[in-house]
């Protein structure tokens, strides 16, 4: 973990360097300033010499000037290492989710992964500037005190040993009652704030229910089990303050009654004394600020343990050696195919640390000879996909129909390799996806998922998420096809009009049609539509499918729709049922052979409902 960490530092390492060692001049100063004073006190106060006075005086404001400027250069330099080290910790997080795969994903929530990047990385970035300040200035100037004390009086020193040794463990056992609380809040941070952004994202749902006080019942929970949990933390840190008190006069008033009888006996002077209660006050401040290291770096641990499971998490999917760069056609081939999704389940580091082995062992499944790679793992017995064989050639448009939860999106998702086959392969181009280049092979497949995105910036923006490169006619061609020009045009600002986060100020049916013609951009060999013109009319979704035809037709289609009117012209259409497949042929030939076919195809045509609604048929 701390070696994952460190690497983090990266540019920022001379910063690193530099804090702790003008922290180390400063806390010389600091430990040469309670000397000086005693002397100042001893040969110039009370022999009443002034120029004794006035050399010491100045040696005493010197050594301010010089702790000054020693503090600022290392507060400046440990802004700037922990600043950058939480930086580039975020970059590394954040560059490393991007690589995840679907399964990836699937073991982290949203809302977790939010916690991470933030609240956890400013722990770190707090702690980062606590262990090169005062991990060292703590240390350095008990060990220093001690030594200057010592110096003075040995026996008086004792004191100081005896304080110590009480103090270390009333401090331990604080601090052991702390962690145990701090490691638990984060859990709550999670819940915090997978209810903000569960509310946030569906609010018209909340208040089209009129869920308003249900939402703020939920998030006073998950604030409130916060609350209590730093609550618990917080009082228990804060007997640190009595306790710590309690040995400062403690000490001053054993050192006072035992140099009493020293100073009397002239074993000890006034100014040596005053010293020695400078010192009495920084090993105790010392030890004090060490405990609270101690709880700040427990409070950091539990973070480090979480930003760390990201940064170590490997993609499961990853491109082979000498991967292939060119897809050759739209053609696509299931053969043998079966599908499970893996587990979700939270890593451990045995389980990462395993994971790495096999990489390291053998990073790719083998490619065979007749261009199948070989089984990427028994399939489970609850397996989505099952027997799945197909041959589409390059251009065809193919439909898939079937009921919800018949596996029509993981089927299309195995294409583009969004996932791994369980058993059997699946080939584009007459290659196993798994011998591609992950890039290259979707850039060639493009996906209009589900669910419809499009991120805060004009419509000129979102379309170029499809090709950076593309020019205005460009983009314009593509909503043509998308039958997405005939709104655009109507807004006042056209293509360079806003979409709201989330794509808010446009229908279902708009950012639909816009994420058809995004996908359009990348001028792909295969294009999948995942019921992706659910919320457009039926006249409109025959233009698109008629622009496809006419302006696409090297571009091999699949689409995946409830309705049958969306499919029917299709070349061949697929039917879904349980995984399995049920029905592989023309709209016509399905009618006459196929049972499921022809009954969702009549319940539709007479009124009688969609897929799900066919009276328990399926």
């Amino acid at each position: 973990m701390i070696k994952t960490l460190a690497a983090q530092v990266k540019q920022y390492k001379l910063p690193s360097l530099l804090t702790p060692f003008f922290m180390a001049l400063e806390v010389v100063v600091d430990i040469l300033l309670p000397r000086t004073m005693g002397s100042l006190i001893d040969k110039g106060i009370q022999t009443g010499s002034m120029p004794d006075i006035y050399r010491y005086g100045g040696y005493m404001l010197l050594l301010a000037f010089l702790g000054l400027l020693f503090g600022v250069l290392a507060g400046k330099y440990a802004a700037q290492a922990s600043s950058g080290f939480a930086c580039n910790v975020r970059d590394a997080m954040y560059t490393n989710i991007q690589k995840f795969s679907f399964s990836n994903i699937d073991k982290f929530s949203t809302a977790g992964l939010i916690t991470r990047l933030t609240t956890d990385v400013t722990n770190l970035q707090n702690a980062y500037q606590m262990i090169i300040r005062m991990c060292f200035r703590a240390p350095l100037t008990l060990i220093f005190s001690l030594v200057m004390a010592f110096s003075i009086s040995s026996r008086l020193s004792m004191v100081f040993v005896v304080a110590l040794a009480i103090l270390v463990i009333l401090l331990g056992l604080i601090i052991f009652r702390a962690m145990k609380y701090f490691n638990e809040v984060f859990e709550k941070y999670d819940d915090l704030n997978a209810s903000i952004q569960e509310n946030v994202s569906a609010i018209r749902v909340v208040k089209a229910f009129v869920r308003e006080r249900h939402e703020n019942e939920k998030f006073k929970e998950a604030a409130g089990g916060i609350y209590k949990m730093f609550v618990r933390a917080e009082s228990v840190v804060a007997n640190n303050g009595p306790v710590m008190m309690l040995a400062v006069y403690s000490c001053m008033l054993s050192l006072s009654w035992l140099a009493a009888q020293m100073i009397t006996a002239g074993s000890l002077t006034t100014g040596e004394l005053t010293t020695l209660f400078s010192y009495v006050m920084s090993i105790l401040m010392s030890l004090m600020m060490l405990s609270m290291i101690f709880v700040m770096l427990t409070l950091a641990a539990a973070s480090a343990r979480r930003v760390v499971e990201v940064l170590n998490e490997e993609p499961d999917l990853v491109s082979p050696e000498n991967a292939l760069t060119e897809v050759a056609d739209g053609s696509v081939d299931f053969e043998d195919v079966s599908f499970s999704y893996p587990k979700a389940h939270k890593s451990t580091a045995a389980d990462r640390d395993s994971r790495g082995r096999a990489r390291r062992h053998k990073s790719e499944p083998d490619i065979p000879d007749n261009g199948c790679a070989a089984d990427s793992g028994d399939p489970s017995s609850g397996s989505v996909l099952s027997d799945i064989n197909l041959h589409i050639h390059a251009g065809e448009t193919i439909g898939v129909i079937g009921g919800t939860g018949s596996a029509k999106s993981s089927l299309v998702n195995l294409i583009s390799r969004l996932y791994d086959v369980s058993k059997g392969c699946v080939k584009v181009g007459g290659r196993d996806v798994r011998s591609y280049d992950l890039d290259t092979l979707r850039n060639e497949v493009a996906v209009v998922l589900q669910k419809n995105v499009l991120f805060s910036g004009t419509i000129l923006e979102n379309l170029r998420w499809g090709d950076k490169d593309a020019t205005v006619e460009d983009c314009v061609r593509v909503c043509r096809l998308a039958c997405a020009d005939e709104f655009i045009n109507q807004f006042p600002d056209g293509y360079e009009t806003y979409i709201e986060q989330g794509g808010t100020n446009v229908s279902g049916g708009q950012k639909q049609r816009l994420c058809i013609a995004r996908a359009l951009l990348k001028k792909p060999k295969i294009l999948i539509l995942d019921d992706s013109t659910s919320a457009v009319d039926t006249a409109t979704d025959a233009r698109i499918r008629q622009a496809f035809r006419e302006e696409i037709p090297n571009t091999t289609k699949f689409i995946i729709a409830q309705r049958v009117s969306s499919i029917q012209d299709a070349d061949r259409i697929i039917v879904l049922e349980d995984g399995v497949i049920d029905g592989f042929d023309t709209h016509e030939n399905l009618l006459q052979h196929n049972a499921i076919y022809r009954e969702v195809y009549e319940s539709q045509t007479k009124g009688g409902g969609d897929f799900d609604q066919k009276g328990g048929a399926l």
